[in-house]
């Protein structure tokens, strides 16, 4: 084991070593992953405080896009298959439920782009429209609706380069995302939904 240690070392340090793809002005990525949506615990209340909302989590496939407009800063497009949420009141259970699709572009820059563990950061905008919007229990048959919404979004992550053009990346996003609530037409109150979105997606460099 004394002897086998300093050679995984070696071995490690060497991969490190090895030269990257560098993420130049004019490349574009694709990643394809899956990510889930957790809104955070506290999703408002309805009809003047008096029903707390609870938004369940989801995941689904995710891609994204990324074009690099100079040498480390690329401008992300981030898409999804349609999430799915359970709506619950507490003290009545499940609601309701809906789907949505939130796409986000990104301004997102890249540390350490020549080496093969690279970090990023990034900061956008995000739009999320709601749909297929239904109900149950207590309110079965009500018209449920909820709003679109547009917020800020952030984005932090870590690419592990696997290959010359491929990489492993592990990442989350905090999106500001508040859609009002309609039951028959009427406003009851608004969602705060404003989910982290944490997964993990392959990366390929063209």
């Amino acid at each position: 084991m004394k002897l086998l240690s300093p050679t995984l070392l070696a071995v490690a340090a060497a991969c490190f070593a090895l030269p990257a793809a560098a993420q130049s002005a004019g490349d574009w990525t694709l990643a394809i992953g899956a990510h889930q949506v957790a809104p955070k615990s506290d999703n408002g209340s309805l009809a003047g405080g008096t029903m707390d909302l609870d938004i369940g989590d989801s995941v689904r496939p995710t891609i994204a896009f990324e074009y690099f407009i100079a040498d480390g800063l690329g401008l992300e497009v981030l898409a999804a298959t349609p999430f799915s949420h359970d709506i619950n009141i507490d003290g009545l259970g499940k609601v309701g439920s809906t789907k949505h699709l939130p796409p986000t572009v990104s301004l997102q820059y890249h540390f350490n782009r020549d080496g093969r563990v690279r970090p990023l950061l990034g900061v956008g905008v995000n739009y999320t429209t709601f749909f297929s919007e239904g109900t149950t229990g207590a309110l079965e048959g009500a018209d449920l609706e909820l709003g679109d919404s547009w917020g800020v979004a952030a984005h932090a992550g870590i690419d592990f380069d696997v290959g010359d053009r491929g990489a492993i990346r592990v990442d989350v996003r905090w999106m500001d995302i508040e859609s009002d609530v309609k039951v028959d037409g009427v406003k009851l109150g608004t969602a705060n939904i404003d989910p982290l979105v944490y997964g993990a997606a392959y990366v390929l460099k063209f």
